[in-house]
């Protein structure tokens, strides 16, 4: 792992989303969102951690700007006991062979902390429909604290990324990848991508967390959330070229600043947990992240649920890397 700086680009124009028509935030109280595109019809399934954590539920609409006033489908509620039946945490959508799977992270009643990842299977084209299947646990090879897995393909190969403390128990979690067999299992090798080590990411708590994955420019970009999930909550960047082994952990480099962080000048604090989709113009990349628009949290930073989903478009540098525009508002 090489820590290289990221030289972004500065706009003049005022906001992020001009000429874009994004009604922010496009969902309220959604932390952790995910959008999942339909290719052919340009529609959106967006799903998102629940305020109270303990169902799933899927929102459709054709525009952006629809997904607030769309009704949520529950698809998928909390168990009574055992595995699944607390803190039903940051789900992701994918269609993986005509299949569609969550991959989400949940606790076991009474057993706090006790938080490892899990998916569920639908078959039915539409996700809102048919029935959603208990496919368990993702295993690791060691069992410890693990949430928010994400998948992707690359070179005919499948991929999972996921948060999980280490073994020695030195932070909250680290990000690592490795090869999956099938959508719901990991084979070979784990890489460890990047650890909690700067001093921007153990501000309160010592995490890696809440990766996404994007490719552009001959390169596989993944963004990830570090520190507590207050105001200091904020994103990093990892990037490979896309032609390189994922699998060697020398492929990669990371950003040794964050890449975006609380402005409270345009009212955003703690932006994290992000995801990417296109734009209704099928063109623009867009980043969906939540945030909250004040600082002072109403208890906690689990019990405040105004961690509100929001779209912001995500401009390209004459090198290939992705530009946040960090001052800019949406």
């Amino acid at each position: 792992m090489k820590l290289l700086p990221v030289l972004l680009l500065s706009f003049s124009n005022a906001q992020a989303n001009d000429n874009l028509n994004i009604d922010n935030p496009i969902v309220p109280q959604a932390a952790d969102p995910f959008i999942y595109r339909d290719a052919s019809t340009g529609c959106y399934n967006m799903i998102a951690t629940a305020p109270k954590f303990d169902y799933l539920a899927i929102r459709q609409a054709c525009e952006l700007n629809d997904l607030k006033i769309a009704v949520p489908k529950i698809i998928w509620r909390k168990n009574a006991t055992g595995p699944m039946s607390d803190t039903i945490w940051a789900p992701e959508l994918h269609r993986i062979d005509n299949v569609w799977y969550i991959y989400f992270a949940a606790g076991i009643a009474n057993q706090p902390g006790n938080i490892r990842m899990y998916v569920l299977s639908n078959p039915n084209p539409d996700p809102t429909q048919g029935s959603w299947k208990e496919e368990g646990r993702i295993k690791t090879p060691w069992d410890s604290f693990s949430l928010d897995a994400t998948t992707f393909a690359h070179n005919g190969k499948r991929y999972l990324i996921w948060a999980q403390q280490d073994q020695a128990r030195s932070y909250n979690s680290a990000l690592w990848i490795a090869e999956m067999d099938s959508p719901t299992s990991i084979t070979g090798p784990v890489v460890k991508l990047s650890e909690p080590e700067l001093d921007w990411e153990v501000q309160g708590y010592k995490v890696n967390e809440g990766a996404a994955v994007i490719e552009r420019n001959g390169r596989v970009f993944v963004t990830y959330s570090a520190s507590a999930t207050d105001e200091r909550y904020a994103m990093g960047l990892l990037w490979a070229d896309a032609g390189s082994d994922l699998l060697d952990s020398k492929s990669w480099h990371k950003s040794p600043t964050p890449v975006f962080t609380t402005n409270a000048t345009v009212g955003r604090f703690g932006p994290g947990h992000n995801s990417f989709v296109l734009a209704e113009d099928g063109k623009t990349d867009l980043m969906i992240y939540h945030a909250r628009n004040y600082k002072e949290l109403r208890g906690n930073p689990l019990t405040d649920p105004n961690r509100h989903a929001r779209a912001r478009a995500l401009y390209w540098d004459a090198n290939g890397f992705p530009v946040f525009q960090q001052e800019l508002g949406d």
